[in-house]
């Protein structure tokens, strides 16, 4: 090969090669600039599709812990008012709101909030009185009407030519149960309601449902029906044998203040129809209980016996206790027990509201709550209920 066949240089394939190296790095500093751009959008993104999400999940799921939970509107204007006398948030509350239906008594009082009254109200019902065992209805009017059947109508035989005879219409009874006012009056000191760490609505509706729960309670046996429930010892009791409708009937047990060998007790489940016997239940104090779970039959076997599980009543003869302090003790003459499906015979009306009033000027430097309810209660069943006399006849 000649000279003239070679390249005049080497230098030309050199910078070629320098120049595309120098292309290469420049591209793979645009494209690694392009990258990080990105991953900076993608991040941003990803940042406001996850505060999206958390907003979504805040609203959609239920709150953990109770520091976590919002309070309701009606709950803080009730509370500022007990606390401050504050009524512009009550009044301000809308009239179609489902917590408050009524925001302004006539008297000025208000309704209580409904956290505030379903504690009253479950505190009444686990209480030991006649409430657990009664049939309890709701009213919005001043009195509620029972309407009693207590008598069959007519009924016969007839084949398909014998002329049928017009059977006799039953007899409507109609027991008129009045709503009669509650009250409780509450009070505490100012410094204590400045107290943000003070729990006022628990401790308001503890205090008003411990009131209530004992007027109840007495009323529901021994009211007299005069501004309060007619208890069932109020109605007159006769000898089971002589009983008519309207009023009580009575087994006695053969022992003045004494129960006796506790036939008596046997005579009394089946004084009652059969018709309430599978709802019936015993009503006593503990002192009479404390007589009553002594005895043992021919067999030496007591006729008391413990619940089995807890929370599970006492049972006499099989059939549960309810131990309430109202009943009186075991006397001559007296009715200590009675027995009965209170469901059927005994009827507590009253209204769903509760309300409060605060008065800050009767016993200062104490801030008084006037809380009221209306109730009433009277038997609606007088077959449905039996007396244990102790007493000779």
């Amino acid at each position: 090969m000649s000279s003239e066949n070679l390249p005049e240089s080497s230098e030309a394939p050199l910078a070629l090669t320098q120049d595309f190296s120098q292309a290469f790095s420049e591209f793979l500093r645009e494209f690694k600039g392009f990258q990080g751009n990105v991953k900076a959008k993608l991040k941003q993104t990803e940042e406001r599709m996850t505060m999206l999400d958390r907003k979504n999940y805040r609203a959609a799921r239920p709150l953990l812990s109770a520091a976590a939970e919002v309070e309701a509107p009606h709950q803080k204007a009730f509370a500022g008012y007990v606390r401050t006398g504050d009524e512009a948030a009550l009044r301000g509350l809308l009239p179609e709101s489902k917590a408050l239906s009524t925001t302004v008594n006539g008297d000025g009082g208000y309704l209580v909030d409904p956290q505030t009254a379903d504690t009253v109200k479950s505190v009444l019902q686990s209480t030991a009185s006649i409430r657990a065992v009664a049939s309890i209805v709701s009213v919005e009017a001043t009195s509620f009407d029972v309407l009693v059947d207590h008598s069959e109508a007519g009924a016969g035989w007839a084949n398909e030519t014998d002329p049928t005879s017009e059977s006799a219409t039953p007899v409507i009874d109609r027991i008129t149960i009045p709503l009669h006012e509650l009250s409780a009056l509450p009070k505490a000191s100012q410094r204590l309601l400045d107290d943000s760490a003070f729990d006022i609505e628990n401790w308001l509706a503890n205090r008003i449902a411990d009131k209530f729960s004992r007027a109840e309670a007495a009323a529901f046996v021994n009211g007299d029906g005069i501004d309060k429930p007619m208890g069932i010892l109020s109605h007159p009791a006769v000898d089971n044998d002589v009983w008519t409708w309207g009023n009580l009937g009575y087994i006695a047990t053969g022992d003045a203040g004494g129960v006796g060998d506790g036939d008596a007790i046997i005579d009394l489940v089946y004084a009652l129809g059969a018709q309430y016997r599978a709802n019936a239940s015993f009503v006593m104090n503990s002192k009479t209980a404390g007589l009553i779970r002594k005895l043992k039959d021919s067999d030496g076997r007591f006729l008391w016996s413990d619940g089995l599980a807890a929370g599970e009543p006492a049972r006499l003869l099989g059939y549960p206790v309810l131990v309430a302090e109202d009943m009186p003790d075991a006397a001559a003459d007296s009715f200590s027990i009675a027995f009965g499906d209170f469901n059927a015979g005994y009827t507590i009306a009253e209204r769903p509201d509760l309300r409060v009033l605060r008065d800050p000027f009767s016993a200062k430097p104490h801030v008084l709550f006037y809380a009221t309810k209306r109730i009433g209660g009277d038997i609606s069943d007088f077959a449905a209920i039996k007396l244990l006399k102790f007493g000779l006849s």
